[in-house]
């Protein structure tokens, strides 16, 4: 299969990449939020680095807004990955 774009982070890939674009095309941020949490999942497991960084919620939707070629709004991701990281314990300052 050809693409006519590169791939923005080959860790997390190709598939995850349409993925986001597919989510961006949802409506309204409620029917956003469960894609999005997979779709940070998938970021997280790509970038497991990540996890402990300051700056962790602005780094995946800084990527997430690269991967839906900047459709989707950085601070409804950054919130979703705030609310998945609070649910397990991580708290931010």
């Amino acid at each position: 299969m050809h693409y006519d774009t590169k791939i923005v982070d080959r860790q997390v890939g190709r598939n995850a990449e349409l993925f986001a674009q597919a989510i961006s095309e949802l409506e309204t941020p409620e029917q956003r939020y469960p894609y999005l949490r997979i779709l940070i999942s998938i970021i997280e497991q790509a970038h497991p680095e990540w996890n402990q960084a300051p700056q962790k919620d602005r780094q995946i939707a800084f990527l997430v807004g690269q991967m839906s070629d900047h459709s989707m709004d950085d601070d409804e991701v950054a919130e979703v990955v705030r609310v998945r990281d609070e649910e397990r314990g991580y708290f931010y300052e």
